[in-house]
Formats: C-alpha cells, structure tokens, sequence
C-alpha cells in the first residue's frame, strides 16, 4: 500500500477584540492542507456586514496593549506573519507577507460562512500565531493607505 501523507487541519476560536483582550466568542475558522496549498472554512457571526482585512499575525497573543494611553485592540499580536521579511503588503500568493489572505466577506446578517483557498502554503506554517479580522476592507496594497485600508482590529483568534 502507498503511504498517503496526512494533511494538517488545525483552527481558531475567534473572539471579538476589546480594550479589556478577547470578547465574546464569534465562532471558529479551520485551516487544512489541499493539493497546492490550503483551504480556510469560516464559521462566524456577530460581525459588521461587508469586505473585512483578514490575515495571520506574528504572535499568538490576543491580548490589547495600552500605547499613549490608549487600549489597542490585539495589539500584542504583532504585524503581519511576514517570516521572509518582505515588508510587503502583495495580497494572498503575491510574494509579500505571507499572512496575507483573501478578503473575508460578511454577509448582511453578521455572518461569514465561506471558503477560501491560498496556493503555496502548508497549514503548519500558521499555526500558534494569531488570525485577524480588521474592521475595513483589504486592497493588498500599501497605497493609499498602509497595510491595505484594514485598519483598526475587529475580532483575533489563536490557530490551534
């Protein structure tokens, strides 16, 4: 018999973010290897309608960080997983960060239940840091706006 690799499935309980860390819980996203890279399954609500930034962070911490006195919302996650150092913002499979994936889309009653595929990545390479949803969109460009317009962070969960 031929030896099948097993394909990495892992996931994350997200949590709203809040000036006091992690909220309430707004349901799970489950990464798993696919033929050429990975497949991501959302199961989410309580969320604004509309195009959300969505994308891996450095640290798995969901934790908001006090600046200027100030609560950042998840703060302590870090920036954008970017383990080549690119400090590009190229969009999914654009040769940037590599915790940048496809924009999540919200349905007009809070919900996000979609899949969504990135070619050229294992589920391994994410797991133990954080996944984000930003409150705005996502251009995968630096302009206008830095990071792609994403902006504050909506809700983080730690991948599993």
């Amino acid at each position: 018999l031929a030896t099948v690799a097993r394909a990495e499935s892992i996931s994350a309980e997200m949590y709203m973010a809040t000036d006091a860390g992690p909220g309430d819980s707004i349901g799970t996203v489950t990464i798993a290897d696919d033929n050429d890279g990975i497949t991501i399954t959302t199961d989410l609500k309580g969320l604004p309608a509309g195009g959300r930034g969505f994308h891996v962070h450095e640290k798995p911490d969901c934790s908001a960080v006090m600046k200027d006195g100030t609560s950042g919302h998840a703060m302590a996650a870090g920036g954008h997983y970017d383990p080549a150092k690119t400090r590009k913002h190229l969009g999914p499979e654009g040769g940037g960060h590599k915790g940048d994936l496809p924009l999540l889309t919200v349905a007009a009653d809070g919900t996000a239940k979609v899949t969504l595929h990135v070619k050229g990545i294992k589920a391994s390479e994410f797991k133990d840091r954080a996944l984000m949803i930003h409150a705005g969109g996502d251009n995968y460009s630096d302009m206008p706006e830095a990071l792609g317009g994403g902006g504050a962070r909506l809700a983080c969960g730690i991948i599993k």
